[in-house]
């Protein structure tokens, strides 16, 4: 309930990282990132232990300093990590803001020809920056990730894609099921594009010129083009749609593209990486206006059928907005599983 920030007992380092993976991406967005470290009281107590990571990462949209945006009668996200490991008694572990943003306004956590290569990004260069400078337990066994909505899906999806460099995943609300995510905003934004004679170029050079989400339809169109980006761009940097333009009729195989990237689809190709995991945590709200609850519940579902039995699972009363409170409950998990030698 306090109204205005306070000191943290822990240490945030801001800090930058020049990312030769974001080099020259096309859609000539920084290359040179941000990069938040969190360091609980117990890192400069004792000096001569090292510590599990967990890595924080943002949904579509985000970029790092959204991070400490408040709303009224709530802390914000560094001050909840910082309560949570310097008085709530949650064992100790770093905690590291990821920045993944793009001129579409995310990535995925993706390596893609029509953003840049954001997975490489985050598993081959943010990770070893991290582990040379910090006192981190580096290995999978003891590094984490989490994040909510599409921060959510990169944290399903990259332990599939690496699980030898994370041992623990936590999903909020996490892009699955992309047939009730995605699928519901294909005839909004068909609709929508009739404004821009069909192309999101005029779109684009549209939203660019005034404010953003000033027009109604700016969301389902933004987010459309950005995950088509990711899902189902070409070599050459061009982007297919999964839909025709003038009718919102599925092209199937674009479609397939996108399904492809579904965590609830990708389980089974990946399912030894997801059962080498020891931990892993998934919620929605009951509400959720993406209908993620639906996907919690069937990727769930899918790792059960899997063999993966050994997973913090809950619906709780609640829409997508307003759930940052649930990132400490998901940190905690990942801190006491982490830190364990043998489960």
């Amino acid at each position: 309930m306090e109204p205005w920030s306070r000191e943290p007992v822990g240490r945030f380092d801001e800090l930058e990282l020049e990312s030769d993976a974001l080099r020259g991406n096309p859609l000539g967005d920084p290359h040179l990132r941000p990069l938040w470290v969190y360091l609980p009281p117990a890192y400069a107590a004792a000096p001569e232990r090292r510590f599990p990571s967990i890595y924080l990462i943002q949904g579509h949209t985000g970029q790092l300093d959204m991070w400490r945006n408040r709303s009224a009668f709530r802390p914000n996200v560094p001050e909840l990590v910082d309560r949570l490991f310097a008085e709530e008694g949650c064992p100790p572990a770093l905690v590291v803001f990821v920045d993944a943003w793009t001129s579409y306004g995310g990535s995925q956590f993706l390596d893609s020809p029509g953003v840049g290569n954001y997975h490489t990004y985050l598993c081959d260069e943010v990770v070893p920056f991290v582990d040379a400078r910090y006192r981190t337990l580096a290995a999978a066994a003891h590094r984490g990730i989490t994040g909510k909505s599409s921060g959510g899906y990169g944290a399903m999806v990259t332990p599939m894609l690496r699980p030898d460099l994370f041992g623990g995943l936590a999903t909020h609300a996490g892009d699955a099921l992309f047939e009730h995510c995605y699928l519901p905003d294909f005839r909004e934004a068909a609709r929508a594009l009739r404004d821009y004679d069909g192309s999101f170029d005029a779109f684009w050079a549209d939203v660019r010129a005034r404010p953003a989400f000033t027009k109604g339809n700016d969301f389902p169109l933004l987010s459309t083009w950005a995950m088509a980006a990711c899902y189902s761009a070409n070599d050459d940097s061009s982007i297919d749609l999964p839909f025709e333009p003038s009718t919102g009729r599925l092209i199937p195989e674009v479609w397939e593209r996108w399904l492809a990237w579904d965590p609830v689809r990708m389980a089974e190709r990946y399912a030894d990486a997801l059962r080498s995991l020891r931990a892993v945590y998934i919620d929605s709200g009951n509400r959720d206006q993406y209908y993620l609850d639906l996907g919690a519940v069937a990727f769930r579902d899918e790792l059960a059928r899997l063999g993966v039995t050994d997973v913090f699972f809950e619906l709780f009363d609640g829409t997508h907005s307003s759930i940052e409170y649930r990132y400490p409950i998901a940190l905690r998990y990942l801190a006491e599983r982490l830190q364990l030698e043998d489960l």
